[in-house]
């Protein structure tokens, strides 16, 4: 593709992803902005929480990790499967009932105003450098095949990427963020079939042989019940639940999408639907990582040592200029649904939280835009960090490090639900710093400290669990209040 072509279709997608801002964002104030005025359409909100899930990272991952694990991943999916089911009857009934804007809002509520702002802190830590790292693997891929080109330095792409963000939700907030959701789902699963289409022509195959070559193949194993590898089914089956839990359930980004339903039996339907399309949607990544190995090989292709970089590959160079621009707008469209709404949920709890900012006061809309600029402005500044640090693998463990801080979100909810103990406020901080650390320690050391057995995604469990005894010790005695309620 030529630099002109691309700079096109890109103008092109962030065009019509501002005209559906200007018409969604039009009328809108602050509860618009963080509520959607609870008026969303369910499965519009469904349909789109697919490509929020999926972020650029996994668009990549999944595909070209089946090299390396073939299906050992689908466990993982079940077990996510299982959680937003779990998520739907437990969470969201008690959500709805209290009619929460934040969802930390609950911590304040039932352990205090330390356990509010210890968990909001949390999720806008992870959400922050999470989002950013998603966003910075992507614009290295535009700043490669567009920016350089242009003399535009990468500071300057990263700015006006976010800029593009900032302009069509700073409006509409929550609202516009259902609908490009949506939106950007259709261009991730038309990048993901297409693809499937092409290589199936390649190979000479229609559904039938697709479907028992796929199966046939090596790179199609499930299953695996060594018990010391991190791709133990059970082990991940169980984290896919907890990691669903975790990462959605107690998750201002995903929960704010579905607190914009007009109902709570609306959103349970929206989650129950969603889970599904959720495990489709995986199987055909899967299915499409078989595939681009099946293709190397009967062409005798030399793949990228990194897997990541085997669907960009394969479909940038061998599968035409239709499958290129779809990938380009699918893998684009995949960072920026995830991205644009971390963007929202980050001004929300902020604001929410921190701020104490009242939806319904028209006089603190202006507080509300700025918390926006704020954070649009700082994602600007940590992705531009990572660039600085130009070392791969310090940039991954942050990565990963973030992931720890929802560790102490679960425990906290989970204590909040599950005890009738109150906590003391001074403590509830340290002891949620403790456990990510503490959990980090022993995940670093497990094979020589317990026998050889290696953690996978259920570390979250064993961070969960420390932070959670820690909660008990540091519980006010015989003071007891509702666990859910």
């Amino acid at each position: 593709m030529t630099t002109g072509l691309i700079a096109i279709i890109l103008l092109a997608y962030f065009g019509l992803l501002i005209i559906v801002s200007f018409f969604t964002g039009r009328k809108s104030d602050s509860e618009t902005f963080f509520t959607g005025n609870r008026a969303s359409p369910w499965y519009l909100v469904a349909f789109g929480m697919i490509g929020a899930s999926l972020s650029g990272v996994t668009f990549i991952s999944i595909p070209g990790e089946v090299g390396n694990s073939a299906w050992t991943y689908l466990p993982v999916v079940l077990g996510n499967c299982v959680g937003y089911i779990v998520i739907a009857m437990l969470l969201l009934p008690l959500f709805y009932r209290l009619n929460l804007i934040s969802i930390y809002s609950w911590l304040g509520t039932r352990l205090g105003e330390s356990a509010r702002l210890t968990g909001s802190f949390f999720f806008i830590l992870s959400q922050l450098v999470g989002a950013s790292f998603r966003l910075f693997l992507v614009v290295g891929v535009l700043q490669l095949v567009l920016f350089d080109s242009l003399g535009i330095p990468f500071a300057a792409t990263v700015f006006i990427t976010i800029g593009l963000v900032w302009i069509y939700t700073f409006r509409g907030g929550i609202k516009t963020i259902v609908w490009t959701d949506a939106l950007q789902t259709v261009f991730m699963l038309i990048s993901v079939i297409l693809t499937i289409v092409i290589v199936c022509r390649e190979l000479d195959l229609n559904v039938g042989s697709m479907i028992a070559m796929v199966h046939g193949s090596e790179l199609s194993s499930i299953f695996d019940f060594d018990w010391h590898s991190e791709h133990n089914s059970i082990k991940q089956f169980i984290a896919g639940i907890a990691i669903t839990v975790a990462l959605n359930g107690l998750d201002q980004n995903m929960m704010q999408k579905n607190l914009t339903c007009k109902s709570v039996q609306a959103c349970q339907i929206n989650m129950f639907s969603f889970s599904g399309m959720f495990l489709l949607a995986n199987i055909l990544f899967l299915t499409l990582g078989v595939l681009l190995y099946s293709y190397a090989a009967c062409n005798g292709i030399k793949l990228p040592s990194k897997t990541d970089d085997v669907f960009a590959f394969l479909t940038l160079n061998y599968f035409g200029l239709a499958a290129g621009i779809f990938f380009l707008l699918g893998i684009t469209a995949a960072a920026y649904s995830s991205v644009d709404s971390s963007l929202t949920a980050l001004t929300t709890s902020f604001s929410i939280d921190f701020l104490k900012l009242d939806p319904k006061d028209s006089g603190q809309r202006d507080k509300r835009v700025w918390v926006h600029v704020f954070f649009s402005l700082l994602m600007c500044l940590v992705i531009v960090l990572f660039r600085e640090l130009n070392d791969s693998s310090v940039i991954n463990t942050l990565f990963k490090a973030v992931g720890y801080t929802y560790g102490p979100i679960l425990a906290l909810f989970a204590f909040g639900m599950l005890t009738r103990y109150n906590v003391k406020q001074r403590w509830v901080p340290l002891v949620c710093i403790l456990s990510p650390v503490l959990s980090y320690v022993i995940n670093c050391n497990s094979e020589e400290w317990l026998w050889g057995y290696h953690f996978g995604f259920e570390i979250l469990l064993l961070n969960a669990f420390i932070c959670f005894v820690g909660l008990f010790f540091v519980r006010v005695k015989g003071k007891s209040v509702v666990g859910i309620s």
